[in-house]
């Protein structure tokens, strides 16, 4: 065989080999997961734009993906008399996408719900609002992040420890007028959150799975805003979220987690502290 054909041959090879190794990742990127997670999530019920209705915030490439800051705010026009009874926020490449759902107490009128998720890769992020009528509306972003899943706890393990539980409650002053019930609030938990995913830089195991998967907030005994969690949220659960007060005196807090543990904290509403 000449040098000539030889080369052509070898060009041809590494032609088809390139291929080949480049297909499963085109593969990768082509597979969209969407519709599968409708089917288990939300048993195949039918979507609808949620463009004027929820919307959701992320920056598009992440600095840190184990802290990657999500917003999600309703869009309905003061007018409108449907209201959002839950929402639910689903990472769709993470290895379990459905990272939250909130369910919006009926008299609290919460807006807005700012928190912390891990982002394992490039990945589109759902968020679907139920509304009173029965319908679900959907709403999207991209995130570029990777690895957020498998990212060691930024705490060692015995300040994890020493935090576990212990709540703190923060109100912030807003622009309305000083008669206005509107506030907004944020709750801290400490809690690893752990994934099932990270490794114990020691041992070289893998650590438990571990994490907040209830959260109950009301003002007395009225439900403002409760959340079913998991591994998706980031390390030290974080909630900011607007609401109407309803003239309560108290703020309360209830968390559970999947070892059994049951957290409680209140506060003075005018008092807020820690």
């Amino acid at each position: 065989m000449t040098m000539t054909g030889c080369t052509r041959r070898l060009t041809l090879t590494a032609l088809l080999l390139g291929i080949a190794f480049a297909m499963p990742a085109q593969a990768e990127e082509a597979y969209d997961p969407w519709p599968g997670l409708v089917q288990d999530i939300f048993n195949s019920r039918p979507m609808n734009d949620g463009s004027a209705v929820i919307g959701i915030e992320m920056p598009y490439r992440a600095e840190d993906a184990a802290i990657v800051p999500v917003t999600l705010r309703s869009k309905l026009s003061p007018g409108d008399s449907r209201r959002i009874r839950s929402i639910t926020l689903v990472i769709d490449r993470n290895p379990a996408p459905m990272a939250a759902k909130f369910e919006l107490g009926p008299d609290a009128n919460v807006t807005e719900i700012s928190t912390r998720v891990r982002v394992n890769n490039y990945t589109d992020v759902h968020a679907v609002a139920e509304l009173s009528d029965g319908q679900l509306y959907v709403s999207k972003v991209y995130v570029k992040a990777s690895g957020g899943c498998s990212a060691p706890a930024a705490k060692n393990v015995e300040e994890a420890r020493n935090r576990l539980g212990q709540m703190r409650y923060r109100q912030f002053a807003r622009e309305e007028a000083p008669a206005s019930r509107v506030r907004e609030a944020q709750i801290m938990i400490g809690h690893p959150n752990n994934s099932g995913l990270q490794m114990d830089q020691v041992t070289q195991l893998y650590i438990p799975a571990f994490f907040i998967n209830q959260l109950k907030l009301t003002q007395d005994d009225s439900p403002v805003l409760s959340m079913e969690g998991g591994i998706s949220i980031s390390e030290d659960p974080n909630l900011r979220f607007t609401y109407v007060s309803n003239g309560a005196r108290r703020f309360r807090a209830e968390a559970k987690d999947t070892d059994g543990h049951v957290f409680r904290n209140e506060w003075d509403v005018e008092k807020p502290g820690t």
